[in-house]
């Protein structure tokens, strides 16, 4: 497993924006594809963005599609989540996902996990 460690959550007011961040540690971390999922209170955890290796191809999932951007920087083996134009929907614990895979856009196709980071959006 690669450790991944989440940062950078808190409360926002709709309409904002917030980023989120994923730290990887070892020598490695170019080699990964990358993903954010979220859990939203009374639901399952969902798929929000994912990242190639390299940060060429991106794919979001169709609620987020317009408002957040991943990207990526292998020097400081980090991954982000650009969050704007926040909605309450938006509320959940976010955990970043790596694979030593292609990756993909379900929990099966990423082997390690952080702990997540809670972003609230309020009205």
């Amino acid at each position: 497993q690669v450790p991944l460690v989440e940062s950078g959550g808190g409360l926002v007011q709709a309409g904002g924006s917030l980023r989120v961040s994923c730290t990887a540690s070892g020598r490695t971390f170019p080699t990964y594809s990358m993903g954010w999922f979220r859990r939203a209170p009374g639901k399952e955890r969902e798929f929000v963005a994912a990242i190639s290796r390299s940060g060429g191809s991106s794919y979001y999932a169709d609620s987020v599609k317009g408002r957040f951007t991943i990207s990526r920087d292998n020097a400081k083996n980090t991954l982000y989540l650009q969050m704007s134009s926040l909605k309450s929907e938006d509320t959940a614990v976010y955990y970043c996902a790596g694979s030593t895979g292609y990756g993909g856009t379900t929990e099966r196709d990423f082997n390690s996990w952080g702990q997540g980071t809670q972003v609230t959006v309020s009205s």
